[in-house]
């Protein structure tokens, strides 16, 4: 039988406003890369960061448990001028994430 995940803990915010923009504009850029350049990507990027850091600021550390903040609150986000959705966008906030601490996103492994 396979063993679970182990969830990813965050260490603690140290600096929240700089969390909050690298995480906005690393998502703005990639929002802007995966696509086309739309000007609703930098309200995505701007919530997105929001959703995330007041979690992290109300003592979430779980990556998992961030990641699926971010897809039921963006789930009011209007998505219709957009390529995204709340999925794609979450699952991008945590790729991202993951990078930063040393972890290969690409496969899977």
């Amino acid at each position: 039988m396979a063993e679970p995940i182990a969830p990813i803990e965050l260490p603690p915010s140290t600096d929240p406003e700089i969390e909050r923009s690298w995480l906005r504009h690393k998502l703005h850029t990639w929002l802007d890369a995966e696509y086309l350049p739309e000007a609703v990507n930098e309200s995505i990027a701007d919530r997105c960061a929001q959703i995330f850091m007041r979690h992290r600021m109300e003592g979430e550390n779980d990556l998992g448990e961030l990641v699926i903040a971010i897809i039921i609150e963006m789930q009011n986000f209007n998505f219709t001028e957009s390529f995204y959705g709340e999925f794609t966008v979450a699952n991008a906030v945590s790729d991202m994430i993951l990078e930063s601490m040393g972890f290969d996103t690409c496969c899977g492994y």
